[in-house]
């Protein structure tokens, strides 16, 4: 059985890495350039810190560090592979809000970047921060082994492309206008590439930053899919029957879209039993890699992911 912290010492861990993250973020997205860049054009510096900066929990970065943090690794390199994660998630979020995508006018409460600025700009910030991130984890200040550089640099391509998160939107995008009843199978396989790819990475960098051997990376990556997993099917009941106002963001439209989503293939009952089952079974994936007490905060990671109200 693994050991449990606090919920308000989860919390707390929590808003220090994403307080952390912020504070890395901005600093990375300065007016200044770096060795080979003309110059940062101010609009689309505004619109990149507009859609990355001011909002969200920071859970992909905070998976990041507290994984490389269970071998004793920190400090601003891996702060900086953390960045340039969610980088990718927040170009994800600012090209998925858009009127050929998802159209949603509202995130984390306010304005999306497209709405903020023009569709125009949206674009390039998302191409900005999706480019600046794969800058940012190769080069040397995230680590001093250009072998690990290497190493994040092609999982962080994989999980965020083709086979990955984009790869995943293309196949959301195509079951909108799909006729055919959504299987659980298509959507956990959808699910696992739009969502849970850069959930996965999240923990998989950790493990590599943190020098895990072997069978502790198969446990870490056993739960960061069951994580991912979890996570997504507690947005789309979230979705399903959230509130507006805490989710910043426009609910109830995943059934307006035909979205495939487990709560549309199995029902909203049903759907919280496989996800009270993934959060489960992301923790015992901790209790059999052995880390026990030294896991508790990835094990409470997956109970917030559960519990959470937006």
């Amino acid at each position: 059985m693994s050991a449990q912290i606090a919920p308000q010492e989860f919390a707390a861990r929590l808003v220090s890495v994403a307080d952390a993250t912020e504070k890395m973020l901005d600093a990375l997205l300065q007016p200044h350039g770096l060795p080979g860049e003309k110059t940062r054009p101010e609009r689309l510096l505004e619109a990149m810190r507009y859609g990355s900066l001011g909002g969200g929990k920071r859970l992909r970065p905070f998976l990041l560090v507290e994984t490389a943090r269970l071998f004793g690794v920190e400090g601003p390199g891996v702060l900086r592979a953390a960045s340039a994660l969610e980088m990718i998630h927040c170009y994800s979020l600012v090209h998925d809000d858009l009127p050929a995508m998802d159209n949603d006018d509202l995130r984390r409460g306010r304005p999306t970047v497209h709405k903020a600025f023009d569709e125009a700009s949206a674009i390039l910030a998302g191409d900005g921060l999706l480019t600046y991130a794969f800058d940012i984890v190769a080069d040397a200040p995230t680590h001093p082994d250009a072998a690990v550089r290497a190493d994040l640099t092609v999982m962080l391509a994989r999980a965020a492309g083709l086979g990955g998160m984009v790869g995943g939107q293309a196949l959301d995008l195509e079951a909108e206008a799909s006729k055919e009843p959504h299987t659980r199978g298509f959507v956990a396989l959808m699910q696992s590439m739009k969502t849970g790819a850069l959930l996965l990475f999240a923990v998989e960098a950790g493990a590599r930053m943190g020098g895990a051997d072997a069978a502790q990376k198969a446990a870490l990556s056993r739960y960061g899919a069951a994580l991912g997993a979890a996570f997504q099917v507690a947005d789309d009941i979230l979705d399903a029957e959230g509130d507006e106002q805490a989710l910043g963001k426009r609910a109830g439209k995943d059934a307006d879209r035909n979205k495939a989503t487990l709560v549309a293939a199995l029902g909203i009952e049903e759907a919280r039993k496989v996800r009270d089952a993934l959060a489960q079974e992301a923790i015992k994936a901790l209790e059999d890699g052995g880390f026990g007490g030294s896991g508790a905060i990835l094990a409470e990671a997956a109970r917030f992911t559960v519990a959470r109200k937006s």
